[in-house]
């Protein structure tokens, strides 16, 4: 029980410091469960981030049901997803009774464009530790930028796209242009 209660109170301090959605809480969710609670890998974490990607809801909430399936199972998995959403709900729940009333008041008005950079400055610091974790060659570094082509430039699903890379990281594996055959 101590484990499901960590994991709640360790998703909910994710959630309730992170404006901004799910790419948003990538760098806390890194920090506090990588660094502080070492539940995961930095490895690991980067694969969840892919697989809630590519599956149904939000980031976040998908990375933190997988990371409390790791630590506890399927009851983990509640713990965590419940951590990550609670927060979000009692705010949002709050904001939504006062937002009408207030929105249209220049200082909050001022507080969201504050609050909106802040999230670009996170959403970029994912970015970068991801690139750094997940490109490691010229290879993944040439599907990074055609993928990223494909999705800006000509709006291709990312699902599609993930699909795509995984493909061809299967080929590439087989074709020997993989550098850490010791996972394999």
């Amino acid at each position: 029980m101590k484990i499901l209660i960590e994991l709640f109170i360790a998703f909910a301090k994710i959630g309730v410091c992170t404006f901004g959605g799910g790419y948003a809480m990538l760098p806390l969710i890194k920090r506090e469960i990588v660094e502080n609670k070492k539940w995961a890998q930095e490895e690991e974490i980067f694969d969840y981030y892919a697989i809630g990607q590519c599956t149904p809801g939000v980031i976040a909430v998908n990375t933190a049901t997988f990371i409390g399936y790791k630590v506890k199972g399927v009851s983990g998995a509640f713990a965590a997803t419940a951590g990550v959403v609670f927060p979000s709900f009692v705010i949002i729940s709050a904001i939504s009774a006062f937002i009408n009333r207030f929105s249209h008041i220049a200082v909050v008005q001022d507080a969201f464009n504050g609050i909106r950079v802040v999230v670009c400055a996170l959403v970029l610091n994912a970015v970068i530790s991801m690139v750094k974790k997940g490109v490691k060659d010229v290879l993944t570094f040439f599907i990074m930028l055609v993928i990223f082509a494909l999705v800006a430039v000509f709006s291709i699903n990312p699902v599609f796209a993930v699909l795509a890379s995984a493909i061809i990281g299967i080929i590439a594996g087989k074709l020997g242009f993989r550098k850490d055959k010791a996972k394999q």
